[in-house]
């Protein structure tokens, strides 16, 4: 019999907006220039500062990002990009989209991470790139990959969607190489939707940044300012990617909160931690050894099926009938079915990637959290272990 009750349905995440942004917003849309502008030329500066990279380019996904620099990279059919896939499928679908062939990588057991070790035995004369995950706030362990990358020639991709303020050895995650970061409502900041390419290779960045407006040499803000030029000039074929100073204004305000929104996770999680000790059924994943400076994106555990009796989905909606939201990151990007069909990774073959793929769920976990609505979370598992464990 069901025990615990929570009267009010807590959502897995919620972003954290406050006045300054909704009047910074507003104050955008009164301005009269809500497309891109100089509010997303700020936007660029300021995260860039924020991480230590010398360019960056917002647009509006992640995803975006990773197919302009996929295609900046000039793939082609045959060309393999090597990642993991304990991702979000919208990686996968982007080297999909620009021909090349996805090499999946095992993960960790305790972090969920590509390692080195694990990537070296798939590189061949096809690989052009490889895509790393910094998985659910930790980073992965860049060095040896780092190696790996410049011994073999290989361009190297962060990852970094769940990584804005994540640090690997003492140095924040983008500030060397090449990244990619979310801005997703889930993510620890947000600009509604919207992503940024941060890179040290400036030749990269403008490319990114004519593709993501049509191929134009000069995006809106620089045609109709008081100083700027209405000609247009394409210089090569181009989409439609480009943040507008409405979501630009929310990512500059959002980004001054990042590090206070960061340690409040922290505080959370500790509490989560803590709590956890006394469950059994339920463990979070493992953290890194090397020195990092974790940010918490996502609280993530695994349900030990056989103690607890049944399937990671069947406690996922036991949660959610006791107003406990859930989510899911991620079910594996070889189990889908465009991918799985296509008959290279079968079931099984990628056994670490597919038990946790099988067993996870992100567990509430934003700054508006309180410590009550932790400790609801985790009497709410005990509750479904116990009632598991009820003939």
């Amino acid at each position: 019999m069901q025990e615990f009750t929570r009267k009010t349905f807590l959502p897995f995440s919620l972003p954290g907006i406050d006045e300054k942004d909704i009047s910074g917003v507003i104050e955008v849309l009164k301005s009269g220039w809500i497309t891109t502008g100089p509010k997303c030329d700020a936007f660029e500066k300021a995260f860039a500062a924020y991480v230590g990279a010398p360019h960056a380019c917002a647009l509006t996904s992640a995803t975006a990002g990773m197919h302009l620099v996929l295609l900046a990279l000039g793939l082609k059919p045959g060309d393999e990009v090597i990642t993991s896939s304990m991702t979000w499928v919208s990686t996968v679908n982007m080297i999909e989209l620009c021909g090349a062939r996805p090499v999946f990588v095992d993960i960790d057991r305790s972090t969920l991470m590509i390692t080195a070790d694990r990537i070296a035995p798939l590189i061949s004369k096809r690989t052009r790139a490889m895509v790393p995950v910094h998985y659910a706030g930790a980073p992965a362990d860049m060095d040896p990959i780092r190696e790996l990358a410049k011994k073999h020639n290989i361009v190297l991709i962060e990852d970094a969607a769940h990584a804005a303020g994540t640090e690997y050895k003492g140095q924040r995650v983008g500030k060397t190489g090449l990244s990619i970061f979310s801005f997703h409502p889930i993510k620890n900041m947000t600009t509604g939707e919207g992503g940024m390419v941060v890179s040290e290779d400036q030749e990269l960045v403008d490319r990114v940044r004519r593709l993501k407006f049509h191929g134009l040499a000069k995006d809106a803000w620089q045609r109709y300012s008081r100083k700027g030029s209405v000609v247009m000039e394409v210089t090569e074929p181009g989409f439609k990617y480009n943040l507008t100073d409405i979501q630009a204004s929310l990512g500059l305000t959002q980004l001054e909160k990042l590090d206070r929104f960061n340690e409040r996770r922290k505080e959370l999680v500790a509490i989560y931690d803590e709590l956890f000790k006394s469950v059994e059924e339920v463990r979070p994943i493992g953290r890194p050894a090397y020195p990092h400076k974790h940010t918490h994106h996502l609280y993530i555990v695994q349900v030990d099926i056989d103690r607890a009796g049944m399937s990671r989905d069947e406690f996922v909606d036991q949660l959610k009938a006791r107003n406990i939201g859930v989510g899911i990151h991620f079910r594996a990007a070889h189990l889908h079915e465009y991918y799985a069909k296509q008959g290279r990774y079968p079931r099984g073959s990628l056994p670490e990637t597919e038990r946790a793929s099988d067993r996870i769920m992100s567990l509430p976990l934003f700054p508006g959290m309180t410590a009550n609505d932790v400790r609801d979370v985790v009497l709410a598992i005990k509750d479904v272990v116990r009632a598991g464990r009820t003939p």
